[in-house]
């Protein structure tokens, strides 16, 4: 039978004594008695990577990062505490990678559990990566429809142009951002600049949530995943890009924008 790449993390981490999964920012975690010791992670802020992030014994992360950069690379946040990350699309062997699961649940579950592990069984590699949608959640047939209609708004605005970070789309008003598109794993979302003073009013409607990173900054974020109303996100776009924008940009809008 077909199996992706997310089953056979699932056939790994889950064998362990007691393991779970428990979903996280996005991504699935594997713990033990509420320890992580293995993070799936497909294509984190556009790095294009299908890979596992693992705590690692003292020198393993120099060790295999440098001798097999190929197969297994330094990850961002949890790296500087000694975390592996492991590539699960470039070739290396299944069982290697349960190898390094394995050392990750030893590192962080009781003796009482990992003292005596049996070995593990053999692991038929996946035949099928995981599908488009869930490396890029954008490319949903919903996120499809809200993005369509709200390019052609961004971008009906003087000096606009459209580009990406963190791997997600992003309009710009000269250099600055004023509109973003994501889905986290929590349906479709579109972000704005409105101030804190609007943030506070908006987010009595469970429609609207302060983001993480951006929200201090006066950011809104709009759930838009079952419906859209054009009309409230066009005046949000345009708050924002009055905010962003220079004045001889302000000079050149619609006069029923301006």
């Amino acid at each position: 039978m077909a199996k992706d790449i997310g089953e056979a993390v699932r056939e790994v981490c889950l064998w362990f004594p007691e393991s779970e999964e428990i979903p996280s920012r996005g991504s699935p975690d594997f713990r033990v008695r509420n320890k992580t010791f293995a993070s799936y992670i497909v294509n984190h802020h556009g790095d294009g990577n299908i890979a596992l992030w693992l705590p690692s014994p003292p020198g393993a992360q120099e060790l295999y990062s440098e001798a097999e950069p190929n197969y297994y690379f330094v990850p961002p946040y949890v790296g500087p505490r000694g975390w592996l990350g492991v590539h699960l699309d470039q070739g290396l062997s299944w069982m290697d990678i349960a190898s390094r699961v394995r050392e990750a649940y030893v590192m962080v579950a009781p003796k009482s559990l990992s003292a005596n592990l049996e070995a593990m069984p053999p692991i038929d590699p996946p035949t099928e990566t995981v599908e488009p949608t869930e490396f890029d959640p954008l490319l949903a047939k919903r996120a499809q429809e809200v993005l369509a209609p709200l390019r052609e708004i961004c971008l009906s605005l003087p000096e606009t142009s459209e580009g990406k970070q963190f791997g997600k789309p992003v309009w710009k008003a000269g250099k600055k951002s004023f509109c973003t598109a994501y889905d986290y794993g929590h349906g479709m979302h579109l972000s704005f600049w409105v101030g804190a003073d609007m943030q506070a009013m908006l987010t009595f409607e469970d429609r609207y949530v302060i983001p993480a990173y951006t929200g201090h900054n006066g950011w809104i974020s709009l759930n838009v995943d079952e419906d859209a109303n054009w009309d409230e996100i066009r005046e949000l776009i345009l708050t924002s890009y009055r905010h962003f924008a220079l004045k001889r940009m302000l000079k050149e809008l619609d006069p029923a924008d301006a």
